[in-house]
C-alpha cells in the first residue's frame, strides 16, 4: 500500500511538473509571433509541410465519410419517409462534429508526430544546442513558426473535409440512391445555422489545432535526445492529441449545444 502511494505521489509530481514545463514552452512559443512577422517566409514553408502535405489524407477521408453519413443516413431516414432531409443530416453531422474532430486527429497522425520527430531529431543530433551557442533562439526560430502553421492548417482543413464530406454525401444519396437533388441542397440551406453549426465547428478546429500542435513540438521539444526518446514521444504525441481532442470535444460540445 505505502509502495502505491509512493508511486502516486511521484507519477502526480512528474505529471505537474511536465505541466509546467509545457506552459513555459508555451509561452515562449507565443512571443516567437514577432520574428515569425519579420520572416514570413518561414510560416510559409511551415504552412506547405504541416497544411498542403496533410491536403491528401484529408480530402480522402472527408470524401468516403461522407459517402458512409449518405448511405447509412438514407437507410435510417428512408424507415421515417424522410429521405429528403439527407442534406441537412450529412453536414450537420460534418460541421458540427466529424469534420473538427476526424480533422484534428488526422492531423494529430500525420502533421503532429512529423513535427515531433523532426523537432526531436533536431534535438538529439545537438542543431538546437547548436544554434543557442549561435546566440540563436531555437523556440523562436523553429518552433514558432510551426506552431503558428498548425494553428492557422486545422480551420482550413477541418472546412475542406467538411466541404468534401458534404460533396460525398451527395454522390451516394443523389447519385446512387435517388435522393432528391434539390431536396438535400434546399433542407441543408434552410436548417444549417451560421452561427449554431457552422462557427461553432470553426470554434473546435481552432481549438483542436492549438492544442494538438502544442502537444506535438512539446513533445518533441521536451523527448530524450535518443532515438528510443524520440519514437516514445512520438507516440505520446498520437495517444495524448486523441484524448485531448475527444475530451475537448466533450467540453465544447457541452458549452455550445448543452446547459454547461
Amino acid at each position: 500500500m505505502l509502495h502505491f502511494i509512493q508511486q502516486l505521489g511521484s507519477s502526480t509530481r512528474t505529471g505537474f511538473a511536465k505541466l509546467g514545463r509545457a506552459t513555459y514552452f508555451l509561452g515562449h512559443t507565443l512571443t516567437g509571433i514577432v520574428d515569425v512577422a519579420k520572416r514570413p517566409r518561414l510560416l510559409l514553408n511551415q504552412l506547405h509541410s504541416v497544411g498542403v502535405l496533410t491536403f491528401l489524407i484529408i480530402t480522402i477521408s472527408g470524401l468516403f465519410v461522407g459517402m458512409v453519413l449518405g448511405l447509412q443516413g438514407y437507410n435510417i431516414l428512408s424507415d421515417f419517409g424522410s429521405e429528403e432531409a439527407l442534406g441537412i443530416m450529412v453536414a450537420a453531422s460534418l460541421v458540427r462534429e466529424l469534420g473538427p474532430v476526424v480533422t484534428a486527429l488526422l492531423f494529430a497522425g500525420r502533421a503532429g508526430s512529423a513535427l515531433t520527430a523532426e523537432i526531436g531529431l533536431m534535438k538529439a543530433t545537438e542543431q538546437l544546442s547548436g544554434m543557442e551557442m549561435m546566440a540563436v533562439d531555437p523556440v523562436n526560430r523553429i518552433i514558432s513558426p510551426r506552431f503558428f502553421a498548425g494553428f492557422l492548417s486545422m480551420p482550413l482543413l477541418a472546412a475542406l473535409f467538411s466541404m468534401v464530406g458534404i460533396l460525398g454525401g451527395h454522390i451516394v444519396g443523389v447519385g446512387l440512391l435517388g435522393v432528391d437533388d434539390g431536396s438535400y441542397w434546399s433542407q441543408m440551406q434552410a436548417n444549417l445555422d451560421f452561427y449554431d453549426d457552422i462557427v461553432n465547428g470553426v470554434i473546435k478546429s481552432i481549438v483542436f489545432g492549438f492544442v494538438t500542435t502544442w502537444i506535438a513540438l512539446f513533445e518533441g521539444y521536451d523527448s530524450v535526445p535518443t532515438a528510443e526518446g524520440v519514437s516514445r514521444a512520438t507516440t505520446r504525441t498520437v495517444v495524448n492529441s486523441a484524448f485531448a481532442i475527444l475530451g475537448l470535444d466533450f467540453i465544447l460540445t457541452a458549452m455550445m449545444f448543452g446547459d454547461i
